[in-house]
């Protein structure tokens, strides 16, 4: 073996290394950064989930502040965080969309069947076009949607209770209070 081919596997290992290191060096590593904060939610054309004869287009889901939650039954902690969107959904205050994201549809009816829906309404993404337009990563992921269809906020991971009213209520809040104060100003 000659003395250069032994320096790739060390060159391999230093820029996995490296790569680790800034990982490790994150705050927070549910916060993943989002190329579309402050971005349109990209245009989709899907069926619902629980009606697949109804074609959901973004247009439907524009005039309220939402929750966009990309959820899949193949997923161990959309199972974790449904009883808080449950919840969330009961309180009323906020819309709250799903995106089925790379699953079966009769999986997805039964799984909302199992475990009820909390969803107003949830797209089956089946191909994951959407979510890749989103730049999900996996499954759960939830982004804060305005009335006017721009991304506010990513989350990466399972919304818990605390979740929900230390991060995303917040930010929930900012984003009403912002279109209540945009639309006084118009008169």
């Amino acid at each position: 073996m000659s003395k250069p081919s032994l320096f790739v596997p060390l060159g391999v290992f230093a820029l996995l290394a490296m790569l680790l290191a800034a990982g490790f060096g994150l705050d927070d590593p549910h916060h993943l950064p989002s190329a579309l904060i402050g971005k349109p939610m990209p245009e989709f054309e899907l069926v619902d989930v629980l009606n697949p004869d109804r074609v959901i287009r973004k247009e439907d889901l524009l005039g309220h502040v939402s929750l966009i939650n990309v959820w899949a039954t193949w997923c161990p902690n959309c199972v974790v965080e449904h009883p808080q969107f449950l919840e969330i959904s009961r309180q009323g205050s906020i819309r709250v969309i799903g995106v089925n994201y790379h699953d079966d549809i009769e999986k997805a009816q039964q799984w909302l069947q199992k475990y009820e829906n909390p969803y107003w309404v949830s797209v089956a993404d089946t191909e994951g076009t959407l979510g890749i337009d989103l730049g999900v990563y996996g499954a759960p992921e939830t982004f804060v949607m305005d009335a006017k269809g721009y991304i506010r906020y990513r989350h990466v991971g399972p919304v818990t209770r605390n979740v929900w009213l230390d991060t995303l209520l917040p930010v929930v809040d900012a984003v009403k209070r912002e279109q209540v104060e945009q639309t006084a100003a118009r008169g």
